[in-house]
């Protein structure tokens, strides 16, 4: 065989074995605990590749939910919410990368050659995940707002060429009026409620030179409606108790905001009594929702306390009857502050009852 076959074996062997080890290497380096555990003890180094990219990943993610945190909550500007969307999407494709199985493993060689920035505990990989499912909820409302906010801008400057070409004056003061009044649903603790803050007064100054008439009478007509509707929404959700707790306070809150409507429309308003009418009325009926929301939770709380003491009881090794009496009367007191209307009303009587019978056994 000539030298120049010679050589070509050589190499072609020099290449089949590289090929051969990465192969191993990168089986090595597969996520499975099985396989990377026993490496680990003996030949740590192979798995260099996966604790670099480990490493990577995590620390790529962690600032990118720290910039995150700092364009979203601290934005100024529509570009800051989508950079801070940008780097939450960033920081999410960075977690998916971090093996879950693997938390807690410390690769201590990796470690101790370039040192290790993570704890990589279960809680602080929840913690970062929870904290951009946060954030991605705020972005939507902020970019939902954002929207909003061009939508009535662009209507108000519509409504401004409209009046200036129509002879249908009424309707393009009442697209005016109509698109100030989405700037002031705009929802509070956002961007676009911020930004808002300065640009309504003069939106307002403008309209009213315009139409060089007063619009409070249509203002106040608007804000009733709106009321109305919450009021209508409240009562609909309110409607055939006993409710959960989450449900009467999702009902204070719609009566609440149907107050918050009214309570805005001024003095010299047109329409200001029958504001006030209102008000009143559904004042009483947001006190009478707070009452229920109250009796719902406090009952709960004595219907979870009964149970607790019947568990207590049925684990106790104490057979004496004055003990054992002792506990179903104070089971029985705190089923008797159960109100009824409550979700928790039914079962008290049921478990009371049971307790009632036990106790006349001891009687």
């Amino acid at each position: 065989m000539s030298k120049l076959g010679i050589k070509l074996k050589i190499a072609l062997f020099g290449l089949l074995t590289l090929a051969g080890g990465a192969g191993l290497v990168w089986i090595a380096n597969l996520p499975y605990p099985m396989i990377r555990r026993p490496i680990a003890k003996v030949a740590p180094i192979i798995l260099l590749p996966s604790y670099i990219n480990m490493d990577h990943n995590y620390r790529e993610a962690i600032a990118s939910v720290e910039q995150a945190d700092q364009l979203v909550n601290k934005a100024t500007s529509r570009a800051d919410i989508e950079l801070g969307q940008e780097k939450v999407n960033l920081a999410q494709a960075n977690l998916d990368q971090l093996p879950v199985w693997f938390l807690g493993y410390e690769p201590k060689f990796y470690c101790s050659l370039f040192g290790c920035a993570w704890k990589f505990t279960f809680d602080e990989f929840e913690t970062a995940r929870k904290q951009i499912g946060r954030m991605d909820a705020v972005i939507f409302q902020e970019v939902n707002a954002l929207n909003q906010l061009n939508i009535a801008e662009s209507a108000i400057a519509s409504a401004k060429e409209n009046y200036q070409k129509t002879e249908n004056k009424n309707q393009a003061l009442q697209d005016w009026q109509n698109a100030l009044d989405k700037l002031m649903e705009l929802p509070d603790n956002t961007l676009a409620k911020k930004m808002t803050a300065n640009k309504l007064p003069a939106y307002e100054r403008d309209f009213q030179q315009v139409s060089g008439i007063v619009k409070g009478s249509d203002r106040t007509l608007t804000r009733i409606a709106v009321a109305k509707e919450f009021a209508t929404s409240a009562m609909e959700l309110c409607k055939n108790p006993p409710h959960l707790t989450i449900t009467w306070q999702e009902c204070s809150n719609l009566w609440q905001q149907s107050l918050d409507h009214l309570k805005s429309i001024p003095l010299e308003d047109t329409g200001y009594l029958e504001a006030q009418k209102l008000l009143a009325n559904y004042t009483t009926n947001l006190a009478k929702i707070k009452i229920q929301e109250k009796k719902e939770t406090e009952s709960l709380e004595y219907l979870n306390q009964a149970e607790k003491g019947v568990e207590t009881l049925l684990k106790s090794n104490n057979n004496q009857p004055n003990y054992i009496v002792s506990q179903l009367q104070a089971i029985i007191n705190d089923l008797d502050k159960v109100q009824p209307e409550t979700t928790a009303y039914q079962k008290s009587q049921e478990l009371q009852k049971f307790a009632k019978e036990k106790l006349k056994q001891f009687q």
